[in-house]
């Protein structure tokens, strides 16, 4: 039996698919043929035609409106829905994707973090930060905030109790520190010294966290500051932002070799960054400082010359202090005609270059006289010792009580504050501040159109002398103008500034008033309170009989707001135990 492609030559194109186990020959062609009809070609079977891909935006889209509202660009299924769809059309397209990618060389991979040998938290502590971490975006705003403590503000008094004990930050909970620190600059000085050498490092790989970089002493110091050459390579090749860190550093630790460092590259500064560079320079600021600030003065950037003639001010025993003096006491002395014996004043008539060199400004802000802006920076820049020869030999507190001729007592007391606050001069301070406890005594410190800041001066007593004044300030004019005191005072708050504060609570409630008025004061007691108090005030969270005529309900309130307090106190004395180091040096469980 012969194969039908075994026969001679064919007068049809068409072919045969062989059979199996058969073989074909090809088949000669015809030298000469008589053209027959074909049949046309037979169409290979048809199969389903792939869809083109979706454009990747529109996945996106679909997948972020939800397919509910906009309809994936994608076929779907029979049985199929369509969220499924989409998500079967993302994988395809990002398989696709990658497909093309060529591979490349490894990036280099980075230093190791750098040790930290301080001992870690105790498990208890370091749960607690956790959820301190974890709450920091506090529970919402609104007037009523329950009996709940508010963990977001205690955080900052838990990192400054931890930097006491010398530990470390847990490595996992690194960046959810630092993610808090870039959201809270209060936090930040905590924050680092917690967070130790390994915030820096942590840094340099992430953007968003560069302020570490200018963290200025301890273990957040920039590495290889005891290192000349890489100080020297640092200094000059380092970003800005380490370059202060650098900076600072050294002032901390050695002022002469930081601001030697400061003077190799000085000329060639930018203005804004020579007045960054400058302002590090208060770190350990001393007469050795003097002849470069000397040469600042003639900067020819002008906020640059007026920092280092603030900065030459603060030296009493600096030439630029000296030239002020001198001005100063030409335009006041003591009359000693008048009974009493009253100071005089005559302010400048102009405002030369030599006293624009030395920081005074001639142009006044709106509403103030020439004479007196002037007047003002020449008292405030001249050294307050000299004072005392000036007016026959009275202490502060005599030069202070004399009557000013011309309504000129209000300009010369405020620069005298100033003059205070910059020279850190206690005396002065305690001076101007007077006796809290006079019925007058806000009106007569602070009259009106004065600039005088109590606060600032506040800041130069010492802490236990501080606390007593704004106590007694409280205990005779109330909580109204003593918030921003309250701020300056040391954490937690003396007994005697702590029991005023919780009295004029009291009061403010036995008045029938909500306690929302109170607020920050509120706020600033479950901060600073010692926790000690907590047993004390357990008998201010009972609901009291509201008073003839107070706003309604807030008996409730005042209540709540009290056992917010006590509650907060004493959760405050948990995490301070939860802090404290086991007997034997090992960590509490």
């Amino acid at each position: 039996m012969t194969s039908s492609t075994d026969t001679g030559p064919s007068t049809s194109t068409s072919t045969t698919r062989p059979t199996a186990g058969t073989t074909t020959a090809p088949s000669p062609t015809p030298l000469t043929a008589t053209p027959t009809p074909t049949a046309p070609p037979t169409a290979p079977p048809t199969s389903p035609t792939p869809t083109a891909p979706a454009p990747w935006p529109d996945l996106v889209s679909a997948a972020l409106l939800g397919t509910e509202r906009r309809m994936p660009p994608v076929a779907v299924r029979s049985g199929q829905g369509a969220a499924s769809a989409l998500l079967d059309a993302a994988a395809v397209s990002t398989v696709r994707r990658r497909a093309a990618l060529r591979p490349a060389p490894a990036g280099e991979r980075p230093v190791p973090a750098p040790a930290d040998p301080r001992p870690p938290l105790p498990p208890a502590a370091r749960r607690r930060l956790s959820l301190l971490l974890a709450d920091r975006g506090g529970a919402g705003g609104g007037s009523r905030r329950g009996t709940t403590p508010d963990l977001t503000e205690l955080l900052p008094q838990w990192l400054a109790a931890a930097e006491g004990y010398g530990y470390r930050a847990p490595e996992a909970l690194l960046p959810a520190l630092l993610d808090a620190a870039r959201a809270r600059t209060d936090l930040r000085p905590a924050a680092l010294a917690l967070a130790g050498p390994r915030a820096v490092w942590l840094a340099r790989l992430n953007d968003e966290w560069k302020f570490a970089l200018r963290g200025i002493a301890g273990p957040a110091a920039p590495p290889g500051a005891d290192d000349p050459e890489e100080v020297r390579l640092r200094w000059e090749e380092g970003l800005f932002a380490e370059r202060v860190a650098l900076l600072t550093a050294l002032r901390h630790r050695d002022p002469r070799a930081g601001l030697a460092l400061l003077v190799t590259t000085w000329s060639t500064e930018r203005a804004e960054d020579r007045l960054m560079f400058l302002d590090s320079l208060r770190e350990g600021l001393s007469a050795a400082d003097e002849p470069f600030l000397e040469q600042a003065l003639s900067d020819r950037s002008r906020n640059v010359r007026a920092t280092a003639a603030e900065l030459l001010s603060a030296l009493p025993g600096s030439a630029l202090a000296a030239r002020m003096a001198r001005r100063a006491r030409t335009c006041i002395g003591l009359d000693r005609t008048a009974d009493p014996a009253a100071i005089v004043v005559e302010a400048p008539h102009e405002c030369d270059a030599g006293m624009q060199r030395d920081g005074v400004t001639p142009k006044p802000p709106s509403g103030r006289g020439e004479r007196s802006w002037w007047l003002g920076q020449l008292v405030e820049a001249a050294p307050l010792e000299g004072w005392h020869e000036r007016f026959a030999g009275r202490d502060p507190a005599a030069i202070v009580a004399l009557p000013v001729a011309d309504d000129w007592r209000t300009e010369l007391h405020d620069a005298w504050s100033r003059a205070a606050v910059r020279q850190r001069n206690a005396d002065w301070a305690r001076a101007l501040l007077g006796a809290p406890g006079a019925p007058s005594h806000a009106a007569e410190v602070a009259p009106a159109g004065s600039t005088r800041d109590l606060t600032k001066l506040l800041t130069v007593l010492p802490d236990g002398e501080r606390a007593g004044w704004v106590a007694e300030f409280i205990a005779v004019h109330g909580l109204s103008d003593a918030f921003r005191m309250l701020g300056v005072c040391a954490v937690p708050w003396a007994e005697p500034l702590g029991r005023a504060v919780v009295d004029a609570l009291d009061i403010a409630r036995d008045a029938g008033s909500y306690p929302w008025s109170f607020s920050g004061v509120m706020g600033l007691a479950e901060r600073c309170l010692d926790p000690a108090a907590a047993d004390r005030l357990d008998m201010l969270t009972a609901v009291t009989d509201e008073p003839e005529g107070a706003s309604p309900g807030s008996g409730g309130y005042w209540s709540e707001a009290f056992q917010r307090l006590v509650g907060t106190l004493r959760l405050r004395a948990t995490m301070r135990a939860e802090l404290t180091p086991a007997p034997g040096g090992r960590t509490a469980p």
